[in-house]
């Protein structure tokens, strides 16, 4: 979000200084909903409630699978498999708690 359209960014992205101009805005709009997303999931893990962790890992598989669909099929492995692992993890962790043996 903040080195988009500076050298860093362009590298990192392999774009061209007219590519990352056109896009400054997107790329601040995406990066200020992946740091809700972050903020929702550090809220998540101080608080301990499953509800919120839950939520906000299901918002991040389900934009990875809306960006592997639309974007780029790479995000699936990226995003939406490590936050569906997540999530999997979670929910088990929290019904071995909720149902005890």
């Amino acid at each position: 979000m903040f080195f988009w359209d500076h050298p860093v960014g362009r590298k990192v992205f392999a774009m061209t200084a007219e590519q990352s101009k056109f896009s400054a805005a997107l790329a601040a709009n995406q990066g200020l909903y992946n740091g809700f997303l972050a903020a929702g999931l550090l809220w998540g893990l101080w608080s301990g409630r499953f509800e919120l962790k839950a939520f906000f890992l299901g918002c991040v598989v389900i934009a990875g699978l809306y960006g592997g669909a639309t974007a780029k099929r790479s995000i699936l492995v990226t995003q939406a498999l490590p936050a569906a692992v997540a999530l999997a993890l979670v929910y088990l962790a929290h019904t071995s708690i909720v149902s005890p043996s």
